[in-house]
C-alpha cells in the first residue's frame, strides 16, 4: 500500500517531527508514505505541471493523509481529487490548530492531536480499520 500525504509547502520544516512520525507509523503497517513536496520542486509558472503530477501521484496511492495544522488551498484540491477518486481521506491537524471545515467535511477519518506520539496511537487506530 503505498499513502499520499498532503501538508503544507511553506511550513513543511515546521512540520518535519510530525512528518516523521507520520511515515514512521504508516511503515509499521507497510505503507510507503508519498510525501509530495518533499519529491518535486516546480517553478511558479509550471503550474499546470505540479497539478498534472500531484493527480497522477495520487492516483498511484491507496489512501489521502492531510496535515492541516497549516491551512493550504494545496491540500483542499488534492483532497477533493482523492475523494473523487474513491480514496480514503484521514484528516490531521494539531489541537490547537485551526480547524479546516472544508478537509473535515470531505474526510473520511479524523485525528485532532496534542503531540506526535498520541497523533501515532491515533493513527495506527485507523490504519487498522483500512489494512
Amino acid at each position: 500500500m503505498r499513502a499520499y500525504v498532503s501538508i503544507s509547502f511553506s511550513n513543511k520544516q515546521l512540520l518535519s517531527a510530525t512528518l516523521h512520525a507520520i511515515t514512521e507509523t504508516l511503515s509499521q503497517f507497510n505503507i510507503a508514505a508519498f510525501v509530495f513536496v518533499n519529491n518535486y520542486s516546480f517553478k511558479h509558472t509550471e503550474e499546470k505541471q505540479m497539478m498534472q503530477q500531484a493527480m497522477s501521484d495520487i492516483d498511484d496511492c491507496d489512501l489521502l493523509i492531510a496535515e492541516v495544522s497549516d491551512k493550504g488551498i494545496g491540500i483542499g484540491v488534492e483532497v477533493g481529487y482523492a475523494k473523487g477518486k474513491g480514496k480514503p481521506v484521514i484528516y490531521l491537524r494539531h489541537k490547537e490548530a485551526e480547524h479546516s471545515t472544508t478537509v473535515s467535511g470531505i474526510s473520511d477519518f479524523h485525528i485532532i492531536y496534542a503531540d506526535n506520539a498520541d497523533l501515532q496511537v491515533q493513527l495506527s487506530n485507523i490504519l487498522r480499520s483500512l489494512v
